[in-house]
């Protein structure tokens, strides 16, 4: 029996701070299986490097970054045989920061690379880039989720249960270890932050009082200055997570 191959498959996440959105990478496959449809970038991890570096080589390869360790996490591993059509694959997520959002350029493997933003929307969780919607499975488990019929809209492969995994993943550890803010840079506003976990927790800015957020919060901030954003009014101060 052929051993799977094992993949890294990164969810790569940035923040658009003039629409003020979360967003993830996805590019079109330019090849089969999926071919011309929309993915997660990924690569095979080479017999010569961790898991960990093939995330962050895929980063540098992708877009031209070369990021700290700390920017990029595991958040799984999926094995189910029906996950691909073909030779059977076994994919390692990982989750990457971005602390900057940079220019797209299609690289080899794809045919185009978007940032979709993940917007909450009446059919549930969604990734939006102009006429383009991937609403992500609203199912609690991995089994319930392979026994679905595959929508003509999903993406390649599994991965949009990969982005729900993730999501999932993001929002459980807010309150305790929010990586997720990297996306915002070294530092940030209280707005910014507060954005950040009300698209994670699906609730409005105005659900997440600046007043109680800083103080429920302030175990894992620092703060590091004041904004030189101009806008009318007193600087906001600006912090960044003390437990990096």
């Amino acid at each position: 029996m052929d051993t799977p191959a094992i993949t890294i498959t990164n969810l790569i996440w940035s923040f658009d701070r003039t629409t003020q959105q979360v967003n993830l990478l996805l590019i079109k496959r330019a090849e089969a299986p999926f071919q011309n449809d929309w993915a997660l970038p990924e690569t095979v991890m080479r017999a010569t490097e961790s898991a960990d570096d093939a995330a962050l080589r895929l980063v540098r390869e992708k877009i031209g970054l070369d990021l700290a360790r700390f920017h990029t996490e595991q958040l799984a591993t999926f094995t189910q045989p029906q996950r691909t059509p073909a030779a059977r694959e076994v994919s390692l997520g990982y989750l990457t920061f971005l602390p900057t959002r940079p220019v797209l350029t299609p690289s080899y493997g794809a045919v185009a690379a978007k940032w979709f933003a993940l917007t909450d929307l009446p059919v549930g969780l969604t990734l939006q880039a102009a006429d383009l919607n991937f609403t992500l499975p609203d199912v609690p488990t991995a089994q319930a989720y392979y026994q679905l019929p595959r929508p003509e809209t999903a993406l390649a492969f599994d991965h949009d249960w990969l982005v729900q995994v993730a999501v999932t993943r993001i929002r459980n550890k807010l309150d305790y270890q929010p990586n997720i803010l990297l996306i915002l840079g070294e530092s940030f506003t209280l707005k910014e932050a507060r954005l950040v976990f009300a698209t994670f927790l699906q609730q409005q800015l105005t659900d997440l009082d600046n007043s109680n957020f800083q103080k429920t919060h302030q175990h894992l901030l620092t703060e590091v200055g004041i904004s030189s954003a101009q806008h009318p009014g007193r600087p906001a101060k600006v912090y960044r997570l003390n437990y990096l």
